[in-house]
């Protein structure tokens, strides 16, 4: 049966382009691999050499380095289309993934998108339409507004007649980015422009809104699949509550502690949700979970990053599943049908260092990685042992999911491949994923959102990794030559090509075209987000400055921001451990730094 269909879906779609980059192409690469289905991948300057890159059957270069240039350049993504003869696009999650204008383009080339149509991603896409949509279905969310934030003040007028915290979100994204929680009026104002920066850095849209802010709550999400013939399902619960940047760390499924009738409840509602819009393909629907109540949060009409637990307690691939919908076929299963078998968790590892609970951005080469193994044991990564984490992207490096019998056998087998884990040349979340896991609230179930930054101790956790100077060094402890670009023409089957080489420069011809863009920094990350006490204010990674707070002569207090800087497209305050007057300022916004860098003096 299996082959039956993959034959059916060769004929609709023969090759598939993979809009999106890291361990999400890799995934997608390789389901249509499985299927016989040929991969197209598109690369920026930096991914050039990158995993998705290796492994796709053709690949098409999309030019610049930042997201913007490359990742989220409606025209090269569409020009690489074309070239490639692709019949179908997946857009992976992040980038275009909920973009309703990039998927009409796609579709009006009569080029299948391997997601939901244009309107239903306009009316989900958009939180404020999609919690009028799930209220016209019988299914309430959160307090919160119905327009656009204008200004500050409006945020201030929420909160104070609802009571803060508030919540400010990206209207057009998700996965916490473009989030800020406001506490009172008096941070209304920078926490607005913070979001409005990250949601356009990362969706490309800057509209926000607001929600009341629960102060206890669990994030649980459902996830749900429909196909074009008005059939759907729900595939269990997920609890994502272990979160910090209101980014998760930590997804589970099945979700614990719930109720048998309160989850078919979320999951009738998730169905519902999904069909109010019209949904087809693959989505999930979020919930916040408090004292019994569960309240509509938002739907990402997309594939989650967490969608692994769910493949392991089902056994059903989800990738596949999409591919089929996307194909015109019905699903496979009814809702009675759906077994939940077990219990996963998966950790996202991140190239952050979490010492002292800070969750700073560590960008830069992985010198070694040895992914661990065993039963119920799987690694979704998007990068090897030589490549390098950029800075002007996400920092998932990758996704451990393990399977067990039960919770307790789940978390045991995950402790147990974590220590087992072997990463070198970036920081990574791993020592907080352990403390996560071996906390006794974790596993009696009585954590929150807000638990990990407000009640897990971190301040002994430190995360290491190899010495800056050893960075990008092969097996022998020697630095690997820098490698630059030459441009030639080729011919392949009498057909001439100009193709771009990258190579030692030792071995390089005079008539080297090399390229403009500077070595990155190898500085490492000193763990803290602000001077050393000296009067020197560094930076601790390599990022963009995109606000500059002071200037010379201003008087200063310990703690104050100095610099807002934006590393991996989260935003980190750079502050100040010396009181005095700030004597010399030596960036502006728009500037790249290194880590280590001195973008300040306080005497």
């Amino acid at each position: 049966m299996f082959e039956v269909m993959s034959v059916y879906i060769r004929r609709v779609f023969s090759k598939v382009l993979i809009a999106n980059r890291g361990e999400i192409a890799v995934r997608v690469i390789r389901a249509c691999q499985e299927m016989g289905i040929e991969t197209v991948a598109v690369y920026s300057e930096l991914d050039r050499n990158a995993l998705h890159v290796r492994l796709a059957d053709e690949s098409f270069a999309l030019g610049g380095e930042t997201a913007t240039d490359s990742y989220l350049n409606t025209e090269a993504i569409l020009s690489a289309i074309d070239r490639s003869g692709a019949q179908a696009v997946h857009p992976g999650y992040g980038f275009f993934s909920e973009n309703a204008d990039f998927a009409r383009a796609i579709t009006e080339r009569g080029v299948t998108f391997i997601g939901p149509p244009p309107e239903a991603i306009e009316v989900m896409g958009d939180k404020i339409s999609a919690r009028s949509a799930a209220e016209k279905v019988g299914v309430s969310g959160v307090p919160g507004n119905a327009e656009f934030l204008t200004d500050a003040s409006e945020v201030v007028a929420f909160g104070d007649e609802n009571g803060w915290p508030v919540a400010i979100k990206a209207a057009y994204g998700g996965g916490g980015r473009g989030m800020k929680v406001v506490r009172s009026a008096d941070g209304a104002s920078h926490a607005l422009e913070s979001a409005q920066r990250e949601a356009q850095a990362y969706f490309g849209r800057s509209e926000c809104y607001l929600e009341r802010y629960l102060t206890k709550p669990r994030h649980i999400e459902i996830q749900v699949l429909c196909d074009q013939h008005g059939n759907a399902l729900y595939l269990g619960a997920r609890d994502c509550s272990a979160q910090r940047r209101h980014q998760k760390l930590v997804e589970e499924s099945p979700a614990p502690g719930i109720a048998d009738e309160i989850y078919h409840a979320m999951g009738q509602a998730a169905v519902a949700v999904a069909k109010g819009c019209q949904y087809t393909n693959a989505g999930t629907v979020e919930f916040l979970y408090e004292d019994g109540s569960f309240y509509y949060l938002e739907m990402n009409t997309r594939l989650q990053v967490e969608h692994p637990v769910t493949e392991m307690v089902t056994g059903v691939d989800l990738v596949a599943q999409q591919l089929r919908v996307a194909a015109g076929e019905k699903l496979e299963m009814t809702q009675d049908e759906v077994e939940i078998n077990g219990h996963a968790i998966e950790i996202r590892i991140n190239a952050e260092d979490p010492a002292g609970g800070a969750f700073l951005p560590s960008p830069g080469p992985i010198t070694r990685l040895v992914a661990p193994s065993g039963y119920g044991v799987r690694w979704d990564g998007g990068y090897l042992a030589g490549d390098e984490i950029s800075q002007f992207y996400d920092n998932l490096v990758g996704k451990l999911i393990c399977w067990g019998h039960d919770r307790d056998t789940a978390i045991a087998r995950t402790l147990r491949a974590l220590r087992e884990f072997e990463i070198d040349g970036v920081k990574t979340t791993i020592p907080a994923d352990i403390a996560i896991l071996e906390h006794p609230d974790f596993q009696a179930i009585e954590h929150s959102t807000k638990w990990v930054e407000e009640h897990l101790d971190l301040s002994d956790v430190s995360a290491t990794t190899t010495d800056s100077a050893t960075a990008g060094a092969g097996d022998d402890g020697e630095v690997a030559e820098p490698k630059v670009r030459r441009d030639v023409d080729v011919e392949v089957n009498g057909k001439r090509f100009a193709v771009s080489m990258w190579l030692p420069e030792s071995a390089m011809a005079p008539n080297v075209v090399k390229t403009n863009r500077k070595p990155t920094r190898r500085s490492g990350s000193t763990g803290q987000t602000a001077g050393s006490g000296s009067g020197q204010v560094t930076v601790p990674m390599q990022g963009t400055v995109v606000k500059v707070l002071v200037e010379v002569g201003q008087e200063i207090e310990v703690g104050e921001t100095v610099i807002v800087l934006e590393a991996m497209k989260m935003e980190n305050n750079v502050t100040a451990e010396k009181a005095g007057t700030v004597t010399d300022v030596r960036v502006e916004a728009g500037q790249s730094v290194g880590g280590g860098d001195v973008v300040a003096v306080i005497e």
